[in-house]
């Protein structure tokens, strides 16, 4: 006896009914039968949706590498993983996106691994996450970095001197960017990628500064080794300063931490809603 899906057999029993002439026709009618199956299964295929975006946090430092030490001995490491796993529980929580963190623990990942994770992972989007320290105690607030081949200030320069130094910790197998390379990073960032981590910056201040205190000027560029992927839209958000006794605190709490990753979502949310995704703010 002939084997067929159940769409098979009730066509054949519709059509041929029984006897020598229905026998005699079957191998036809299963033919077209099985056709018709197959062109269900693969409109069923076509009707599927893609797979939600990929969002790839990166706590800043780890392992043998603290960031920066706060002026109560918080380690930068801490706070930055601390409130990244806050920020993928709540991007998770609405089901509108994947997420992954290129560090789920206390560990040292040197910054071009980083970038690699995010890169093998077919990341939509890349966001480093820092509260660092500068030699000015009374500086505070929250501020958003993009890629560039100079510095848009003396500020932001020391920033990214510093945590292009984080490979230091690597010893001798890591190496870091030869200054010819760091002169051409950004006319190796093609035009959309640009555009896509201008508008992630913008939207994240425009978000952060609904809750935050903000430093003047929060949407700054610079070259971080960390952000030099050229086709992933990458950005750099200094939650804080750990050299400022009130930042400090603020970012010990996890209630603050809360605060810091819901208004990050809300910038994620307004970023992939702008770029023609389906995403309901949350």
């Amino acid at each position: 006896m002939v084997d067929c899906s159940p769409i098979a057999r009730r066509l054949l029993l519709g059509r041929l009914g029984s006897g020598v002439f229905g026998t005699f026709l079957l191998p036809a009618a299963l033919h077209q039968a099985m056709a018709e199956t197959r062109a269900t299964k693969t409109a069923g295929r076509s009707l599927r949706l893609p797979p939600p975006p990929l969002v790839m946090l990166d706590p800043g430092h780890g392992g043998k590498d603290p960031g920066a030490i706060g002026v109560s001995g918080t380690y930068e490491k801490q706070v930055s993983l601390a409130t990244a796993t806050e920020l993928k529980r709540q991007l998770m929580a609405g089901g509108h996106y994947r997420v992954e963190l290129t560090r789920g623990r206390d560990v040292f990942i040197p910054l071009e691994e980083r970038v690699a994770k995010a890169q093998a992972h077919g990341a939509t989007l890349f966001v480093s996450m820092h509260a660092d320290a500068l030699h000015d105690s009374a500086v505070r607030g929250a501020s958003v970095y993009t890629l560039s081949s100079t510095a848009s200030d003396a500020q932001t320069a020391a920033l990214a001197k510093s945590e292009n130094s984080a490979d230091r910790f690597g010893g001798p197998g890591v190496r870091g960017v030869p200054p010819d390379v760091a002169r051409i990073l950004a006319s190796l960032v093609r035009q959309e990628t640009r555009q896509g981590s201008n508008q992630m910056a913008r939207d994240l201040v425009q978000s952060l500064d609904q809750d935050l205190p903000m430093l003047p000027n929060p949407d700054r560029h610079a070259g971080f080794v960390v952000l030099k992927s050229a086709d992933i839209p990458s950005v750099l958000v200094e939650m804080g300063f750990m050299s400022n006794p009130r930042d400090e605190a603020l970012l010990r709490q996890p209630t603050h931490r809360v605060l810091v990753a819901r208004a990050m979502k809300r910038a994620v949310d307004a970023y992939f809603a702008g770029a023609g995704h389906l995403v309901a703010a949350g």
